[in-house]
């Protein structure tokens, strides 16, 4: 990671969500008197499904995914993160508790301010108020979409739609290519590893995609289009 600089204000950063810029100076005060900034390396743990929450997470720098943790260390990830990013989940107000697990899959940044300084800043500032609720509500459609998708469309619909949704919004690369380990895409579709797998393998005969170690080159995304439109 290039030079770990650390702002010495909140309303000084550069890498803070515009929502904050709607925040007066006493307001900024108040964030900043509690937020930290933190790396993490690869692989390591931002916060733990189940651990009390007692900060909001704004990723800054680095990529993330967001999982639930199931049933016999099954998991199902939600998404990945990219900055500029609010993570907040819905244990923010009401039991304080994280419900899902963030990890580190690259060299990455977060601040963490205090769930009573944003609190505070929420009943005095309806306009920051609304716009955090607008993220919220943002992040729950997306997850509304995913779980239509993964309840109603077959396996290869599935992986079709998540090998788009990983160059569109994750990586966003004009390389039509994708690095993603098979068991996170096994997660990421709510299916085995075996089974994804297998999939790709129907894909790469195809000349869909092509395969080398964990990166998948998308040969065709309108033919994956295509395949993720009818499930």
């Amino acid at each position: 990671m290039e030079e770990r600089k650390n702002p010495k204000h909140c309303k000084d950063c550069v890498s803070r969500l515009p929502m904050f810029n709607l925040l007066n100076d006493e307001q900024y005060d108040i964030v900043n008197q509690t937020r930290c900034k933190v790396w993490f390396r690869p692989g390591e743990t931002i916060f733990k499904q189940g651990t009390a929450m007692t900060h909001v997470t704004i990723l800054t720098e680095g990529l993330v995914k967001i999982y639930l943790e199931g049933i016999d260390n099954r998991n199902l990830i939600l998404n990945f993160a990219r900055p500029i990013s609010l993570i907040v989940g819905p244990g923010f107000l009401t039991d304080y508790k994280h419900h899902f697990t963030t990890i580190a899959l690259e060299e990455t940044a977060a601040c963490f301010i205090d769930v009573n300084a944003i609190s505070e800043v929420i009943k005095q500032n309806k306009e920051f108020a609304l716009e955090m609720l607008k993220g919220v509500n943002e992040h729950t459609q997306f997850n509304f979409k995913r779980f239509v998708e993964l309840t109603q469309k077959g396996m290869h619909g599935r992986i079709a739609e998540a090998l788009l949704y990983l160059h569109n919004d994750v990586f966003k690369s004009e390389k039509t290519e994708v690095n993603i380990k098979r068991q996170d895409l096994a997660d990421l579709t709510a299916m085995s590893k075996e089974s994804s797998i297998r999939i790709l393998k129907e894909l790469k005969d195809e000349n869909i995609i092509s395969v080398e170690g964990n990166s998948i080159i998308l040969n065709d995304t309108a033919k994956l289009a295509q395949i993720s439109s009818k499930g």
